[in-house]
């Protein structure tokens, strides 16, 4: 054609013309939107050095896409209401401290304080599962089911029979599966799912047939949740896997804990559902089916605290370093991957420093080698002001909890990193109540008896070779 052999010798000059355009665009984005600045220059030596791939690479990992979205699609809007007296408790005595914790999460939060839950821990698949399950096989209205990890497995299929039973008896189903964390089974689970007439939607599919969507290839939706009729929830942090239920892999299955919850914050979970359902599919499940009236039934005082890169951006992570501020005689850290970021570490140590015990119990041997050498590259900057490291044996414990002043109980979906207090979606939910963090910490104090204790020289004396390694994986600390 007479035009492209007009334009062809200018051919270099376009590519270069909207190469400069994209690096220069690119660098505007991070110089603007990049709180941290160490994480600015290292994003601008990337656009700079890497023609063509460096923006592309900053497309994909260093754009935040989805705030604008997920505020376009809000579809909840919470009265707050005043933090409950003595937050539950008949004596004050001891918690006076944790009214500052309260009061800031509450404008942190979008949520409310709500009085009136119980919260029973579910650990492993081994008690998780057959709970779960029976609820569905219970269901008489709705069933609302998010979920990270969906493997096609005998678990997975199980999970699939009982919501294909519930929806041939008319019960509305919606199930939510992150589109990165249903491919960890193959062929994915979604294939049954379909042929069992469950209704499902993928949490932001990416594909190389949709290349506008690279921008969103970094941010996972990483929340567990089952709500049964608007009255029942279930979280924390199992995905539905064969592995978790450790009767049929006792050494090398996944151990874990779930909660099953009942009470007023139900209807907070499923908000939290709700809002990424429609965001995904902009279908709005409101009325008496999703959203009951619920009762007061027990004497925990909770909260679901959302977390992702939208309008929730940071609630977690500014929830941690309140709880650590406030806390005055113990905090136990249970979590898979630990890889907190300086302030957090600088929480612990504060927190160590005004007398307060700091244990962190981590698995001895993670799924990921790559996290557990960069988490033990930085063991040193805690274990040097007096926080304790436990190690505990294999199965590989991928359990999520925090305990405060044993009042303070913090569960959900959240790890100790970057990914998911800056990029993934989480759920978490902050409960305040004697009597269940006293079983709470019970849980901790039972991993801690059959774990080791990590000491400075421990850490000082591993070879040279190791020590690099591991420095080399904390510089990709942020990524992991």
């Amino acid at each position: 054609m007479d035009w492209l052999a007009k334009i062809s010798p200018y051919w270099p000059h376009l590519v270069a013309g909207f190469e400069l355009l994209a690096v220069l665009l690119a660098s505007a984005h991070a110089l603007l939107n990049k709180r941290d600045s160490r994480a600015a220059a290292l994003w601008l030596g990337l656009i700079w050095f890497l023609p063509v791939f460096g923006p592309l690479l900053y497309l994909a990992l260093g754009v935040n896409r989805i705030r604008r979205r997920a505020l376009e699609l809000g579809v909840h809007d919470t009265l707050k209401r005043p933090i409950p007296a003595n937050l539950g408790e008949s004596q004050p005595a001891g918690v006076e401290h944790l009214q500052m914790l309260a009061r800031i999460v509450d404008r942190v939060s979008a949520q409310a304080l709500t009085p009136g839950n119980q919260i029973q821990p579910l650990v492993n698949g081994d008690e998780a599962f057959p709970a779960m399950l029976a609820a569905i096989e219970s269901a008489q209205k709705s069933i609302a089911l998010a979920t990270y990890i969906f493997d096609n497995d005998p678990s997975g299929k199980q999970f699939v029979d009982a919501l294909g039973r519930a929806v041939a008896r008319g019960v509305a189903v919606r199930v939510l599966i992150d589109a990165a964390g249903v491919r960890y089974s193959w062929p994915p689970i979604s294939y049954k799912l379909h042929h069992a007439r469950v209704p499902f939607a993928k949490f932001l599919p990416t594909s190389l047939f949709t290349p506008w969507r690279v921008a969103t290839i970094n941010l996972r939706d990483h929340r567990k949740i089952l709500v049964v009729d608007g009255q029942t929830a279930f979280t924390g942090g199992m995905n539905i896997r064969h592995g978790n239920v450790l009767a049929n892999r006792p050494k090398h299955g996944v151990q874990d804990l779930h909660f099953r919850i009942v009470g007023p914050v139900v209807t907070q979970l499923q908000e939290a559902f709700v809002n990424d359902w429609a965001f995904v599919t902009r279908e709005k499940l409101t009325g008496d089916l999703w959203f009951p009236e619920l009762k007061e039934c027990g004497d925990v005082v909770a909260r679901a605290i959302t977390d992702g890169p939208d309008a929730d951006y940071d609630k977690l992570r500014w929830t941690l370093l309140v709880a650590l501020s406030e806390a005055q005689e113990s905090v136990q850290i249970v979590t898979p991957y630990f890889l907190p970021d300086s302030a957090l570490v600088t929480a612990l140590n504060l927190a160590a420093l005004r007398g307060v015990r700091i244990d962190i119990i981590l698995p001895a041997k993670n799924n990921l080698p790559f996290v557990h050498w960069a988490s033990r590259a930085m063991w040193w900057q805690v274990l040097e002001r007096g926080c304790h490291i436990w190690l505990t044996p294999p199965p590989f414990d991928h359990s999520k909890l925090m305990i405060i002043d044993g009042h303070w109980v913090f569960l959900g979906s959240a790890n100790w990193d970057a990914r998911s207090l800056r990029l993934n979606f989480e759920l978490n939910v902050e409960a305040y109540g004697r009597e269940f963090a006293d079983a709470m910490a019970g849980i901790a104090v039972k991993k801690m008896q059959g774990a080791h204790e990590v000491t400075q020289a421990e850490v000082d004396a591993r070879s040279h070779p190791a020590k690099l390694r591991d420095a080399i994986a904390r510089l990709f600390s942020p990524y992991l």
